[in-house]
């Protein structure tokens, strides 16, 4: 008398097919994923920007005052007059200048804050959500393989 061996292929088959394998909840993730990187990519472009035109400003304004300090002179004491001008300028811009690049830093800094809050909770809503729907798969996957094995 010869024994069978018992195909377990079939019987495998069977068991994966009760348990769906839901990819929509990687689907999403990719999404959410995506979506967060091109908002901190908008602030980081922005912050850029801003950053340029403060620069730019900044060195029109300096370039500005070096032509009043190498304009010629009647007198040697204006020279020394320029000069202190240009000192008192330059530090003046350079003042505003920092100011407004503070200002840039602390609006990424709040954006970013408010971004990284927003995506902790989606990541929550979407892991809750997709717990919930795995586990209801599973309970129902788990009671139709108990209906069928009666």
């Amino acid at each position: 008398m010869a024994t069978k061996a018992q195909d377990y292929t079939k019987t495998m088959q069977d068991m994966m097919s009760a348990f769906p394998m839901d990819m929509s909840a990687f689907q999403d993730g990719f999404k959410s994923y995506a979506a967060f990187g091109e908002k901190m990519s908008k602030v980081a472009l922005e912050a850029a920007e801003k950053s340029t035109e403060i620069s730019t400003a900044w060195t029109k304004g300096t370039i500005a005052k070096m032509g009043d300090v190498t304009r010629m002179k009647a007198e040697p004491a204006e020279y020394q007059k320029s000069f202190s001008d240009f000192a008192s300028a330059q530090a003046e811009m350079t003042s505003e200048s920092m100011a407004a690049f503070a200002e840039i830093a602390k609006k990424v800094q709040m954006d970013t804050v408010e971004i990284m809050l927003a995506a902790g909770k989606d990541a929550s809503a979407e892991m809750t959500a997709a717990a919930k729907k795995a586990t209801d798969d599973m309970t129902a996957a788990a009671k139709k393989a108990t209906a069928t094995a009666k």
